[in-house]
């Protein structure tokens, strides 16, 4: 069977041989396929795509769990940086969750149209979660909420601050070398959850020694969540052009 791939037509291979054995025709297809096509040997590309998923795997586990302990954190202590990281735990479980779909295709490893597809779904997740922390944290300001901190507050906050960076670290690595822009955003919500944690023993410190900065864990929540919001808005300004440009790229998957 023939394919026409760009400017050309291959022969004798399917859609799936086409990615998995036959040599990456990226001359005049470049919106159909990603850089890591021309970079990586399709037996070197499915190794780091089944790396990624397990990866992505360890993520939705670890942050799940974290996620319960902040949000338990969170309407104990009162605690906006907690509440600010439990939302972003879960928002770290369905970038991982959706990245878990975008490699869960062999064939579709070097895919830029569902990469882009990928990238717009954690866009519009990125946008409802930083709205939804803002909103808490201003609210937790104008209401004077002020941190407490025990010693299941610090558990949790050495934890996911620890553990979010190691899975960030690993995310962009393989984002790297994927040359994926969905493992990259992963890997910062990852990173956010990291800075996140720390901030909490952070605010909880600096108001035990001075209580004038009751407002730290509010303002830090308020940071992070125009943060998050500003790299949905970035990530959908970028990603869906691109995902109009290659829909007609869909026999790749």
């Amino acid at each position: 069977m023939a394919y026409n791939v760009g400017l050309m037509t291959v022969v004798g291979c399917d859609q799936r041989e086409i990615l998995l054995l036959c040599p990456l025709i990226v001359e005049g297809s470049n919106e159909g396929l990603l850089e890591s096509s021309t970079r990586l040997k399709p037996h070197e590309a499915q190794n780091y795509r089944k790396k990624a998923l397990w990866v992505s795997w360890f993520s939705i586990i670890v942050t799940l769990a974290l996620a319960v302990a902040a949000f338990t954190v969170s309407v104990m202590r009162y605690s906006a940086s907690a509440f600010g990281f439990a939302f972003d735990a879960i928002l770290d479980v369905l970038s991982s969750a959706i990245v878990l779909w975008r490699y869960s295709n062999a064939a579709a490893v070097h895919s830029a149209h569902r990469e882009y597809i990928a990238c717009v779904i954690l866009g519009v997740i990125f946008l409802l979660s930083s709205i939804c922390i803002v909103v808490k944290a201003i609210h937790d300001l104008s209401t004077r909420l002020l941190p407490e901190v025990d010693d299941f507050l610090f558990s949790v906050s050495i934890l996911s601050g620890i553990l979010c960076s190691i899975l960030a670290v690993l995310k962009f690595m393989l984002g790297k070398v994927l040359t994926s822009r969905a493992l990259i955003t992963d890997g910062f919500n990852s990173l956010v959850g990291g800075v996140m944690g720390f901030s909490i023993l952070l605010s909880a410190e600096v108001f035990k020694h001075n209580a004038a900065v009751w407002y730290l864990d509010g303002s830090i929540g308020v940071l992070i969540g125009l943060t998050i919001f500003a790299y949905g808005v970035k990530l959908l300004i970028d990603m869906v052009p691109r995902v109009r440009q290659t829909r007609h790229y869909e026999m790749f998957e």
